[in-house]
């Protein structure tokens, strides 16, 4: 039998997650969009909660959190900012990877960092030229003795400056495209290591997100995370598990949308009444409402296979592209539904709007996701 009652125990972090995301996220996240600065202070907090990195298992020194806790978590910190939000669940990404291939000396001391102290890392798998097309990757990896030597860019990394180590996909030849992929865990201080500008972005400012260089890095054999061939495999896998915090941040999003546009338009008045009273301003809640209940029902799904250990890129990327699809239009409604006032930066809505379209773009674009789903659908009729 279908149960979508939260536990006790989910109740209370959800409880927990939302009263930190009203009293230390949404009072500076305005600030941090202009400034393009992300609060360290705000991030060590949340660090010390529990809520940086908490699918690390307990015996990693972790919270050991399941994928439905994680996204549940996640939409509490994306209400206050999706930028802040995407830049203390990065880790997350960074540490997928390690938990789906790493041995147990890599989790030890890899995952160990993020538990002992309030430490960032960062996935780094994007290039100049290999976007939406991950098999394209140039950057290249070559045998030296027992060590490997990396060389080449990554771009639109999250968190790049901050990190301590990065997860890293490379190539023995780029010819060979996804057989000859490699992943490896690089330091941040290895030896030609170095991080490029903070990139100016639309939305979404307080997250950091720079370019990442690597000049002749030697790597030790021991940091090889996935062999050649197995490194796009991978990266796909990680995707997977990752996707749904992608709608989770959607629905964190979609929800500050709906709730300041029921706000505004029960104080608004124009004709003499409440914008509420207008029925294209209801028929714009409604969608609002529908896109948000709709989501999170599918961002739960996914969570819930990831729980129980079973195939997930199906509902994946039904959960990704479908909410970040509607954040969009989410978005873009809460601005109509202010008019003037929702394109002045002293209302949120105008903020939303900005954020939400990276949603679209990263960790695969929405084109992406329906050619997996697309993909998926085919094999399970044949």
């Amino acid at each position: 039998m279908l149960n979508f009652e939260l536990s006790p125990e989910q109740k209370a972090l959800v409880d927990e997650t939302r009263r930190f995301t009203r009293e230390k996220i949404i009072p500076i996240a305005g600030e941090a969009d202009k400034t393009h600065e992300f609060p360290l202070d705000v991030f060590k907090e949340a660090w010390e909660l529990g809520f940086v990195g908490p699918n690390i298992p307990e015996e990693y020194g972790g919270a050991g959190m399941g994928e439905v806790d994680h996204v549940l978590l996640t939409e509490e910190l994306a209400f206050g900012c999706t930028g802040i939000q995407t830049s203390m669940t990065a880790n997350v990404l960074a540490a997928t990877p390690i938990l789906i291939a790493g041995n147990d000396a890599q989790k030890k001391k890899y995952l160990g960092l993020l538990t002992s102290e309030p430490v960032f890392a960062a996935y780094a798998l994007t290039e100049p030229a290999a976007g939406s097309d991950a098999a394209g990757i140039q950057a290249t990896c070559r045998k030296d003795g027992n060590d490997w030597i990396v060389n080449g860019s990554k771009c639109f990394i999250t968190n790049a400056a901050w990190a301590s180590w990065y997860i890293v996909f490379a190539t023995v030849d780029p010819s060979l495209r996804h057989s000859g992929i490699m992943a490896f865990v690089i330091d941040r201080d290895a030896q030609g290591v170095s991080v490029g500008k903070t990139e100016d972005k639309l939305g979404q400012r307080a997250s950091n997100t720079a370019t990442v260089n690597f000049d002749d890095v030697r790597v030790p054999g021991d940091n090889v995370l996935a062999e050649e061939g197995h490194g796009f495999k991978l990266a796909m896998q990680t995707f997977d598990r990752t996707r749904p915090d992608i709608g989770a941040g959607a629905c964190g999003l979609i929800r500050r949308g709906l709730e300041e546009s029921i706000a505004y338009a029960l104080e608004r008045k124009t004709f003499g009444v409440p914008i509420a009273e207008h029925q294209m301003v209801q028929a714009l809640i409604a969608e609002m409402g529908i896109k948000y209940e709709a989501t999170r029902l599918l961002v739960h799904k996914s969570a819930w296979q990831i729980d129980q250990g079973g195939r997930n890129s199906l509902v994946a990327s039904y959960s990704k592209a479908f909410g970040a699809d509607s954040a969009m239009q989410v978005a873009i409604d809460a601005v109509q539904v202010f008019g003037g006032n929702g394109y002045m930066t002293e209302y949120p809505v105008e903020k939303l709007m900005r954020d939400a379209k990276i949603l679209q773009i990263y960790e695969g674009t929405s084109q992406i996701q329906r050619m997996v789903i697309a993909k998926n659908l085919f094999a399970g009729v044949r």
